[in-house]
């Protein structure tokens, strides 16, 4: 086996040991570590909640003695401060690894290239870069965040192959397959909050949880763009026993009396400056930051689809297809407001990939900036 071949297989093991702690690590990385003797697996780890051993530290404790004169693969690179754990660079050190391979520099201003040059200036070996594009998109989020202080953003919709998200009459259940329905939901389990706008409430009354059979799933936290706090009291997202709190974002508009009313049910109020009487976006953005809510799931309708998509917040799209044709110009898109006047306006996506989901075709990709 080529050395590059062998430094993408141990890779792929960390990439696998990180995903485990899906959902559970932000506002962290999730990360994942392999050590390496003689060609043979002697210690593996991941972070698994934010707050508890890093990776490395796992991997190290599972390997033992066995990690003197070792190597060490990890998706990102380690800390070398101290923060809820101590540095992961002084347990590497300490331990005797004679070489680490590192998927990707993190790109924490604390940690960026910090943690590579204190293990070479102890003398270990360190190689960077190894199937660095996977690394990068296993911890798209959490890079976002450390350098914007904002959550990364996917939109997600359900369509016809003809555009529409319901019929004429506003029938929307289901149009896409169960198998797709299973995908979101494992989505909103990895995500830190899932966003509607107040119509979807009004319409719908979705739970906005996340569900799988048999399965106990981390809800995400709820968020609901409400300028003028018309949401009902009777909505199933403000009567749920969750975990996860419901967030109602609204303006100096709002009526302070179903403000006092939505606080006293359990819900938080965040009042947003406003744009042309609506939640200001990008300064929503920035408040959700600062709960360290790091990933977004847009699912609204097509009215909060184009105000999140012509603000610019929006960093990737999810969409599925199924294969039914509605048809109507009274039937609804995916994305309402004026829309692009030249195709030169037009969003564009770009990384795209395709995938059958039973009858259904999910296509996602990254809006080019």
């Amino acid at each position: 086996m080529q050395r590059s071949e062998k430094n993408a297989l141990f890779m792929k093991v960390c990439l696998n040991l990180a995903r485990r702690g899906e959902g559970r690590t932000s506002p962290n990385p999730m990360v994942g570590a392999v050590i390496i003797r003689a060609g043979r697996i002697v210690g593996k780890g991941y972070h698994p909640k934010a707050g508890q051993p890093h990776a490395e530290i796992e991997a190290l404790k599972d390997a033992g003695k066995a990690a003197l004169g070792a190597e060490m693969w990890v998706n990102l690179e380690p800390c070398n401060h101290w923060g809820r754990t101590g540095p992961c660079t002084d347990a590497i050190i300490k331990s005797g690894i004679k070489r680490v391979f590192v998927g990707m520099e993190d790109p924490n201003p604390r940690i960026k290239g910090k943690g590579i040059a204190k293990l070479r200036k102890n003398g270990l070996l360190v190689k960077l870069g190894v199937m660095e594009t996977e690394c990068r998109r296993l911890n798209e989020s959490y890079s976002k965040f450390i350098r914007t202080k904002t959550p990364w953003v996917i939109l997600k919709a359900a369509a016809s192959l003809d555009g529409k998200t319901a019929t004429r009459t506003g029938q929307s259940r289901w149009i896409s397959g169960e198998l797709s329905r299973r995908y979101v939901h494992r989505l909103r389990g990895k995500v830190d909050g899932i966003l509607v706008g107040v119509n979807t409430i009004i319409k719908d009354d979705p739970l906005l949880t996340a569900r799988l059979p048999g399965k106990r799933v981390r809800d995400p936290v709820r968020i609901v763009v409400d300028s003028k706090l018309s949401i009902p009291l009777t909505s199933q997202v403000l009567n749920l026993k969750s975990e996860a709190v419901t967030i109602v974002a609204t303006t100096g508009r709002a009526s302070p009396k179903k403000q006092k009313k939505l606080k006293q049910m359990g819900a938080k109020i965040l009042t947003v400056r406003s744009d042309k009487g609506m939640v200001n976006l990008p300064a929503l953005m920035k408040k959700l930051g600062a709960l360290n809510i790091t990933s977004l799931l847009i699912e609204g309708g097509s009215t909060i689809n184009a105000s999140a998509l012509s603000s610019g917040i929006v960093d990737k799209i999810i969409c599925f297809y199924a294969p039914r044709i509605i048809g109507g110009r009274q039937s609804p898109g995916m994305v309402g407001g004026s829309g692009a006047e030249t195709l030169d306006q037009a969003i564009i996506l770009e990384d795209l990939r395709v995938k059958r989901l039973g009858e259904d075709v999910l296509i996602e990709g990254y809006v080019k900036r």
